[in-house]
């Protein structure tokens, strides 16, 4: 039941990185700032752009067009609430 929990999630996650946009410099210092909720969902799908990153010259982790403090909390967030949610598929029972 849990291994079936686990794939529903990944496959939704994997569906929802789908919605990842990019953007050059320029079209970046025209583009409207993006906060919080942005932030959260960049933290929240760090490893799937990291990994685009490594294969991708033009994928980044973080948003070049942020407003600052709100968009790194909620990107702090974001990440730490991914390290979170690993231990809710651990099995306390033995």
């Amino acid at each position: 039941m849990a291994k079936t929990k686990l794939i529903m999630l990944a496959v939704a996650v994997l569906l929802l990185t789908g919605c990842a946009d990019q953007m050059t410099f320029e079209q970046a210092q025209q583009a409207d700032k993006v906060g919080f909720l942005h932030g959260l969902w960049h933290g929240l799908i760090i490893i799937f752009s990291w990994l685009a990153s490594l294969i991708f010259d033009d994928v980044a982790i973080y948003a070049i067009y942020n407003n600052g403090g709100w968009y790194d909390f909620g990107f702090v967030l974001g990440v730490g609430g991914l390290s979170f949610s690993s231990g809710l598929f651990n099995s306390s029972e033995s």
